[in-house]
């Protein structure tokens, strides 16, 4: 065994290539998304008939408290991750108003800190530092003033393992969940390898809150799945729409959940960028064109608008279709 202690993102396509299963434990739905990215981008595909012997199996699980899942995906045969992406339950946001004026909770003095102070006060550096919820100091600040805003309204509870489970969205772990949900993804593992019993078909659940249930059942995959269809999405915007309200479709949808997406536009053959994050002085050159409608922006009907975004390690491709207003 080889340990590896960096990001998932830290490693090109040939290394990930080399292995004959894919087996995740990710704290993330984020990074499960990259992951099933770089898997499906491996395919290869001869005269539009999918080259099996390209497809790496991968197997995930998960645990939410007393809750976990399994599951087994062919990349290209199966329903992938991004196929089933509106069954992950939405992450818990709390009211702004409540978290800056009526907070009640330990959890509501550690987004304040999060939410407001940080991009406030700037402790590390300037507007562009990000919070890394894998940066001790970055832990500790939030911590430390989290403590205080607590100690202002006599809200007990503020730790610092609660601090970082509110930062990482972390759900306390149960030992017996995690030890069934690793049990079902090596025997599965065993299975894949050794061909000596069929996989599981393809998605199991498993919850143990009040005795034992567990259920097993297929995901079907998603014709027109963003990630593994191999057909670029049509994304249906109406012409007086601003930029900002596109970027909130693919940030909000549940289809797409997408972070923090920069997108380009391919126009007459030449490749136009709308918005990107980065670097900054890019950013600020082409803030301005999230006010801007999509019609002074020059896009016309059926315009390709390449999109790149975290979740995914390649641009994904859309289609923009533009609504015309109904006559009254």
């Amino acid at each position: 065994m080889v340990v590896h202690y960096c990001k998932i993102q830290d490693f090109d396509d040939s290394w990930y290539q080399q292995f004959h299963i894919v087996v995740c434990g990710l704290d993330s739905v984020l990074a499960r998304r990259w992951i099933n990215g770089v898997l499906v981008s491996l395919l290869q595909y001869n005269d539009g008939e999918l080259d099996q012997s390209s497809i790496i199996p991968l197997i995930d699980g998960g645990t939410e408290g007393f809750k976990g899942s399994a599951r087994v995906v062919l990349p290209g045969v199966t329903a992938c991750i991004e196929c089933t992406l509106d069954l992950f339950p939405p992450q818990v946001a709390f009211p702004m108003c409540t978290i800056a004026h009526t907070p009640r909770l330990p959890e509501h003095c550690i987004e304040y800190v999060k939410v407001l102070l940080w991009s406030k006060d700037n402790p590390f550096g300037g507007e562009d530092c990000a919070i890394d919820g894998d940066d001790p100091q970055h832990i500790s600040w939030i911590y430390e003033q989290s403590l205080k805003r607590s100690s202002e309204y006599n809200i007990t509870g503020v730790t610092y393992r609660l601090t970082q489970g509110v930062i990482k969205n972390i759900i306390p772990a149960v030992a017996s969940t995690n030890a069934v949900i690793a049990a079902a993804c090596a025997t599965e593992c065993l299975k894949v390898a050794t061909q000596v019993a069929h996989h599981m078909n393809n998605y199991c659940v498993f919850n143990d809150a009040h005795g034992i249930y567990t259920y097993t059942y297929e995901h079907e995959r998603k014709s027109t799945c963003l990630v593994c269809s191999q057909v670029p999405q049509e994304l249906e915007m109406s012409p007086s729409d601003t930029l900002q309200v596109l970027i909130d479709k693919l940030k909000e949808s549940p289809q797409y959940q997408m972070s923090n997406p920069g997108i380009q536009a391919m126009v007459d053959g030449k490749t136009k960028s709308l918005y990107l994050h980065s670097p900054a002085s890019i950013e600020q050159k082409l803030r301005p064109h999230l006010k801007m409608s999509l019609t002074d922006l020059n896009l016309s009907d059926g315009v390709q608008l390449v999109v790149a975004d975290i979740t995914s390690p390649n641009s994904l491709l859309f289609t923009l279709r533009l609504l015309q207003p109904m006559n009254s």
